[in-house]
């Protein structure tokens, strides 16, 4: 698995709880910034994805 997709999760889930504390706490910046890194995570995950169907395309052909 690429590593891009573990570090993807990792800011997704880590965002998204950022994003919860800034709507909880009524913190606009908080929350944005969090919408931020959890919208960067899914981004980064999905580069790990296409790594990986690469890497499993180039030992098949």
């Amino acid at each position: 698995m690429d590593k891009n997709r573990v570090e993807g999760t990792k800011h997704e889930v880590k965002g998204a709880i950022k994003e919860g504390v800034g709507k909880v706490t009524g913190n606009p910046v908080k929350q944005a910034a969090g919408n931020i890194e959890k919208n960067a995570g899914k981004v980064q995950k999905e580069i790990g994805k296409e790594n990986d169907r690469q890497r499993d395309y180039d030992k098949h052909h």
